[in-house]
């Protein structure tokens, strides 16, 4: 698998909400999830109930796409990812790792009932202009 990038991880590491973009019969639909990364899946770990109108999405459209950003009014320090991929509810051994990783960022869950979903993604392009106006990082999933 191609490596992402060490500053984009580190960028994700940083923050704990993303925007989840769906799509279903050419209706889209967005939703805020509380997100945590996991290394040994290399994938964004997130809770949803299975009745709420993304994860009905989901059901039949498995591709997304999603957004993190850092909000600033300071254009010098915009840093942000935009990235695709596949969603699937986590079973199994990724389940047992996505668990861990997302409540270990977020104990308080262990008292809901929730379904841990896994955002895989095969790209993700991160601006930050710290490193120059409109500066981009792009990684792509090998074989994308």
């Amino acid at each position: 698998m191609n490596p992402i990038d060490p500053r984009i991880l580190k960028f994700v590491s940083k923050h704990h909400v993303l925007t989840l973009a769906t799509c279903h019969n050419n209706e889209p639909y967005t939703a805020s999830c509380f997100y945590t990364w996991s290394d040994d899946l290399q994938m964004f770990i997130f809770t949803s109930d299975r009745e709420t109108r993304h994860a009905s999405y989901l059901k039949v459209q498995k591709r997304a796409a999603g957004t993190i950003a850092l909000e600033t009014k300071i254009i010098g320090k915009i840093r942000g990812i935009q990235f695709t991929g596949d969603v699937f509810e986590l079973e199994n051994n990724e389940l047992e790792i996505g668990r861990k990783a997302y409540l270990k960022h977020f104990p308080y869950a262990i008292v809901m009932k929730t379904h841990f979903w896994g955002f895989s993604p095969d790209f993700i392009k991160m601006t930050d202009n710290r490193l120059g106006f409109g500066k981009k990082i792009i990684w792509e999933k090998a074989g994308f």
